[in-house]
């Protein structure tokens, strides 16, 4: 016999709604018959609290937020432990793409991780998830080559090495390799990553290029989707093409 809950959208709540991947969430969201947006929550207080039907939030008034069974979240270090806490009381999911986090909320990520089902990335591409499971398969079966990633993006990112390159860079090491970076800010490069392996005579590219920045926004959605009815766990990005 099914149950009531299975008929029903997923209840998703948008935490950091007015950043630009959090609008472009909320865009995307809406139009997707499997969720149903029960709230917005901004830093700021809201100047209309209901908008389209949907209730706004402050972030200090995150405890008041309406019942969610997941959360996506595109916001900022300082707002990470609050909904990461209220998602744990609440036994909700959670997708986070907040970066700059600290070694003590990574490890309360990590605790979070043996009450929730959680992603956290630091890019929601499914191109890129595919990229991420290539380079470790390259840098196991190609022991001794040469490991270099190489990322654009545009003049206004600050960081560099870019999130993913050192992601990338991760999964290559976990694997044998011993990355290089290097980074290129020109013009408005939403972004591109290659990894190349090279040894004696030969090369391999893979290459990873955004030209749209609402890809990053339909990968979180389509992680909240696949987390729904998961247990408790961390999971990758590579772990949500499982359902494509």
């Amino acid at each position: 016999m099914t149950s009531a809950a299975e008929h029903r959208p997923i209840r998703l709540l948008i935490h950091g709604a007015n950043g630009r991947m959090g609008r472009a969430v909320r865009r995307i969201a809406a139009t997707d018959a499997r969720f149903e947006i029960v709230g917005i929550v901004s830093r700021a207080t809201p100047e209309m609290r209901v908008v389209d039907g949907i209730p706004f939030f402050a972030a200090s008034e995150l405890p008041a937020v309406p019942e969610f069974d997941v959360a996506i979240d595109f916001s900022l270090p300082e707002a990470f432990d609050g909904i990461l806490g209220e998602c744990v009381k609440r036994a909700a999911a959670l997708v986070s793409g907040t970066t700059g986090i600290d070694d003590a909320q990574r490890a309360a990520l990590e605790s979070a991780s043996s009450k929730i089902p959680l992603v956290w990335a630091s890019n929601f591409s499914l191109g890129v998830a595919l990229l991420h499971q290539l380079v470790e398969t390259a840098a196991a079966r190609l022991p001794g080559w040469d490991c270099d990633i190489v990322e654009s993006h545009h003049v206004h990112k600050k960081d560099a090495p870019s999130g993913t390159a050192l992601t990338l860079g991760a999964a290559a090491e976990a694997s044998g390799a011993k990355p290089h970076y290097a980074s290129l800010r020109a013009g408005d490069i939403v972004g591109e990553h290659l990894v190349q392996f090279t040894g004696q005579g030969e090369r391999i590219e893979l290459i990873h290029r955004a030209t749209d920045r609402d890809i990053f926004a339909r990968g979180a959605v389509h992680a909240a989707a696949w987390l729904q009815g998961r247990p408790a766990g961390r999971y990758k990005m590579a772990d949500t093409l499982s359902d494509l």
